[in-house]
C-alpha cells in the first residue's frame, strides 16, 4: 500500500521524506486494522485498496498536522479541498469553500479522506461468532 499512499500524498503536494517511513507504516497499519475490524476479515480485499490508500493518507496527514504542523504547510488547501484526482477517481469538495478558513478546509479534507470508502465496507462484511 505504501506506493499508493505516497502517490496520493504527492498529488496533494506533500513532499515525502525518508523520516516519514515510520509514521506512514503506522497510518497504514491503523487503516488496515480499521477495515479488518469493521468487516470481520483477515485481509483487506483488493477492491478496497484505493479506499485504504486514501484513508491511510488521511491518517498520515492528520498525524502530521497534530505533531508537525509545519511539515504540511506545502499543501495547497484551495486545490486539495476543491478537487482530488487519483487515477480514474475524481472527487470535488466545493461546498462552502469560500466561507471556511484554511484550518477548516484542512479538517474537512482530512475527515473526508479518513472516511472514504466506508460505504463500501458493508459489501465485504462478515458475521463473526
Amino acid at each position: 500500500m505504501s506506493d499508493e499512499v505516497k502517490k496520493r500524498l504527492e498529488a496533494f503536494g506533500y513532499l515525502f521524506k525518508k523520516s516519514d517511513e515510520g509514521l506512514l507504516k503506522w497510518a497504514e497499519g491503523k487503516t488496515e486494522k480499521r477495515i479488518l475490524n469493521r468487516c470481520g476479515l483477515s485481509e483487506v480485499p483488493e477492491e478496497l485498496a484505493d479506499a485504504a490508500a486514501d484513508m491511510a493518507a488521511g491518517e498520515f496527514l492528520f498525524a502530521k498536522k497534530t505533531l508537525f504542523p509545519d511539515d504540511i504547510s506545502c499543501i495547497d488547501l484551495a486545490a486539495a479541498v476543491k478537487r482530488i484526482e487519483v487515477g480514474d477517481t475524481n472527487t470535488v469538495f466545493a461546498v462552502g469553500e469560500g466561507s471556511r478558513t484554511d484550518e477548516q478546509r484542512l479538517e474537512l479534507f482530512l475527515d473526508r479522506l479518513m472516511e472514504r470508502g466506508e460505504e463500501q465496507f458493508s459489501r465485504y462484511r462478515r458475521i463473526q461468532w
